[in-house]
């Protein structure tokens, strides 16, 4: 009886060690929460600078002062880079 319960008091503890470890080796360290900030301001600020340069191109056509391109792009541009992050953090 008293080998059954220590045996099993043997493999809790042997299990809470596993998780102990495994949990350390997963814990987020500074260089890769860097690179997690990094990705997220990327997949944000791309879209909006891609729509600024397009937007700009397009304006470019049109005679006399115009910004309704730059401007629409540039909206698209932060509502693709709103999805872009939510998607990511979502994951």
């Amino acid at each position: 009886m008293t080998t059954n319960v220590g045996q099993k008091l043997k493999e809790r503890i042997g299990a809470q060690t596993r998780r102990m470890k495994q949990a350390e080796r997963d814990r987020p360290t500074l260089l890769g929460q860097t690179v997690f900030l990094g990705t997220l301001g990327l997949l944000f600020v791309v879209p909006v600078v891609i729509g600024a340069y397009v937007g700009q191109w397009l304006d470019g056509f049109v005679e006399g002062y115009s910004i309704r391109w730059t401007m629409s792009l540039i909206l698209l541009g932060v509502a693709i880079g709103g999805v872009n992050v939510y998607l990511l953090m979502r994951e």
